[in-house]
């Protein structure tokens, strides 16, 4: 892990007074007790790096408890990680001692601890259990995002490598998890401190307009509130009114989406009413309010999220309207009860204490879906964890079977996702659907609303392009079983019917020939060339032809061998040779590995770098890149760490500075005259614009290291009337 843990002795009593107290409200004081001799028992003798380790596991613990709202099994089984994995306790103790939830739970962070810290950023092998091990119990995947939440707060004084690596795994799968699980207050601190690992510059700036525009937004927030709280004050309702800034990283992407400048953004805060309601009358309070409101603003149709009649399968229950405030600006407002807000804040674990059948069914049922998609042996790493992720991210849409019954679809799902969401064998039999009363195909996609009823037919069996077109990974999955189930019986037949004509003939076959012919063939598989003679596409004969000519060719070979002596023989060796680089070790310690430099970026010896493997083979691009968050977020399982090799590098980059200054005389041959003297360092390019008294230009140069770059771009900066040199990207 790292000693990158700070150890304060007010803290830790602090952490210790906090835990034993909470776990003492509902549990026998010798279980108490044994529980502080356990962990005590682990930490001898004392081990400086177990005993940051304990700091770490007591953090997580408060996190469950205060941030995510679990209970004392979960609190005691964090305290207990470190006790069990170092062998001093067996998981049969704990179950003797705690009971089964604790020994649940501990089992399922033990199976993770395998290969969690083994592996490098997100590795695809190791991330597919680690999602298995997860789907066991919900609870783990809780206690893994409030370590992973610690661990980020501690990143600041982790190796830079280390800090890379946090980041891609909480935007590629905690930030994700976090999300779907309610936590959207953990989620978008994740999101935070990944930008502000991997592009300081644009969290910084971020941060910067924010805290310039704070006073001007709060009292834009109060000129909203103030006429509000005075109308509602009238209702007699229980109330607390309030305003919310929007996270860093989702005004960045707004930036990057949009195209706008900082100050184009109108929507960086919401408010929120939150009312203190009886559970019989939330949702009628909520509409009162929403009434209130609408009355005093104009509200935006286009922009009502109603998830009070139908909750998010998260359990999210939230009355959401924009309205245009004072000086014609539109402002979101969220309208909730307290329990709701709760349930906003903690997500599916706040459920343990408003516990319903519903939520946990809806839970359970994400659960079994997701162990059936991962478990899904046909689909490839890329398209499991790809599926994974849609699911998490997704957003909703709700239709009606003819009864009346509700379900939940993620959007741009099909008739036929539907049919696999109810049944697998209504799907597998699916030949279309009326929707509304009227007759669609199978890949029509579903809206908001739809009542959708599933024509089927018998003689209907799995088509392979079935998967092109649904968007659940349910459908996907069990797609997938159908057609390989399908293969399998055709692929037997096929093997069969080959036998039988190759005995006809009187040939005996020869399994090291046979599958000679088929890597000639060009398959991948074996299950491939039988599938391909079972769809019709090789005729038997002609494969048996071929099989004879190679037989045939193979003897012809060996009779005319000739023993060459080690005198006469000549290596062969390609003419095109791939092209190495030793200046960039590539994941753990590989170096001389062929890859390129990203042009979106243009890495340069001394950026901090990472890899990716992308369809055109490595490519190295600036941790700071504008692709890197989505990259990260998105193809997290592709990411490599990279570094240079050396102090200095041996080879010559381009790279692009802009530079912007006052449009007097002489000042563009000045920087010319800097970069021309400038030991190393090449021009390329220059061009210039001149407007209103001022010039802007782009300065193409060849240099060696960020080392030499930082140098030059102090020295243009020094130029009498230059007001700004930044490296493009």
């Amino acid at each position: 892990m790292g000693n990158n843990l700070s150890i304060d002795s007010h803290e830790f009593l602090r952490l210790y007074r906090r835990l034993y107290l909470f776990l003492r409200q509902s549990w026998k004081q010798e279980m108490v007790l044994r529980l502080r001799e356990m962990v005590r028992n682990s930490l001898r003798p004392t081990d400086p790096g177990v005993l940051y380790e304990l700091i770490l596991e007591m953090r997580t613990a408060v996190i469950t408890l205060d941030e995510i709202g679990l209970k004392q099994p979960t609190v005691c089984a964090v305290l207990l990680y470190r006790s069990v994995i170092s062998g001093h306790y067996s998981l049969e103790d704990i179950r003797r001692f705690f009971g089964d939830e604790v020994e649940v739970i501990l089992r399922g962070l033990k199976k993770v601890s395998r290969f969690s810290d083994k592996r490098t950023a997100v590795e695809s092998e190791n991330y597919m259990k680690l999602l298995l091990s997860m789907a066991e119990d919900i609870r783990v995947v809780f206690v893994l995002i409030a370590r992973q939440l610690q661990l980020m707060r501690d990143a600041k004084t982790a190796e830079r490598s280390r800090r890379l690596d946090l980041a891609v795994e909480s935007s590629y799968l905690y930030a994700p998890l976090a999300h779907r699980l309610g936590l959207y207050a953990i989620k978008s601190e994740l999101e935070d401190l990944s930008l502000k690992y991997t592009d300081r510059e644009s969290y910084d700036y971020v941060a910067e307009k924010l805290n310039e525009t704070k006073r001007s937004r709060e009292k834009y927030i109060r000129e909203f509130i103030e006429p509000l709280d005075e109308r509602l004050s009238k209702t007699g309702l229980t109330y607390e009114i309030k305003g919310r800034t929007k996270s860093i990283h989702s005004i960045l992407n707004k930036l990057k989406k949009q195209k706008i400048d900082f100050e184009q953004i109108y929507d960086l805060f919401a408010i929120r009413v939150i009312l203190d309601a009886p559970a019989d009358q939330e949702k009628a309070q909520c509409w009162q309010v929403y009434s209130v409101i609408t009355d005093m603003y104009q509200p935006n149709p286009r922009r009502l999220k109603d998830w009070l009649s139908i909750p998010k399968s998260n359990g999210y229950e939230s009355l959401h309207i924009t309205v245009m405030g004072p000086d014609s600006r539109w402002v979101e407002v969220q309208i909730r009860s307290r329990r709701m807000d709760e349930i906003a804040e903690r997500g599916l674990a706040a459920h343990w204490k408003y516990k319903g059948v519903k939520e946990e069914s809806t839970l359970d049922s994400w659960l079994t879906s997701l162990r059936e998609s991962l478990e899904d042996k046909e689909a490839s790493l890329s398209q499991q964890l790809t599926d994974f992720r849609l699911d998490l991210y997704e957003e909703e849409i709700f239709v009606f079977t003819p009864k009346g019954d509700l379900f939940k679809l993620p959007k741009g799902a099909t008739v036929l996702d539907f049919a696999f969401a109810i049944h697998s064998k209504l799907g597998a039999t699916c030949i279309s659907g009326r929707v509304n009363g009227r007759n669609v195909p199978i890949k029509h996609q579903l809206k908001s609303g739809d009542q959708v009823e599933i024509n089927t037919s018998a003689h209907q069996t799995p088509k392979q392009d079935w998967l092109s077109f649904v968007a659940t990974s349910r459908a996907r999955t069990k797609i997938r079983q159908l057609l390989k189930e399908e293969t399998g019986k055709q692929v037997d037949i096929a093997k069969e019917t080959l036998s039988r004509r190759m005995k006809n003939r009187k040939i005996e076959v020869d399994d090291a020939h046979l599958m000679q012919l088929i890597k000639k063939l060009k398959y991948k598989t074996v299950t491939d060339f039988y599938a391909d003679i079972a769809a019709e596409k090789l005729e038997i004969n002609w494969v048996i032809d071929r099989y004879l000519e190679l037989e045939n060719r193979e003897s012809e070979s060996r009779d005319g061998t000739q023993l060459v002596s080690a005198g006469q023989f000549t290596l062969k060796t390609d003419l095109h040779e791939v092209r190495n680089f030793d200046e960039l070790v590539i994941d753990q310690n590989l170096t001389g590995v062929d890859y390129k430099l990203g042009r979106c970026c243009n890495p340069i010896f001394g950026d901090e770098i990472f890899g990716f493997v992308s369809s055109q083979g490595i490519k190295i691009h600036r941790v700071s890149c504008p692709n890197a968050q989505d990259l990260f977020s998105r193809f997290g399982y592709r990411v490599l760490k990279a570094r240079w090799s050396g102090t200095t590098g041996n080879s010559s980059y381009t790279i692009v500075l802009r530079v912007i200054g006052n449009d007097q005389l002489n000042i563009v041959a000045n920087l010319m005259s800097i970069i021309s003297k400038e030991e190393g360092v090449q021009m390329r390019s220059i061009s210039i614009d001149s407007n209103d008294g001022l010039f802007q230009g782009n300065i193409s140069v060849m240099l060696a290291n960020t080392s030499m770059l930082e140098q030059l771009i102090r020295k243009l900066k020094a130029v009498k009337g230059v007001k700004s040199v930044t490296r493009l990207n």
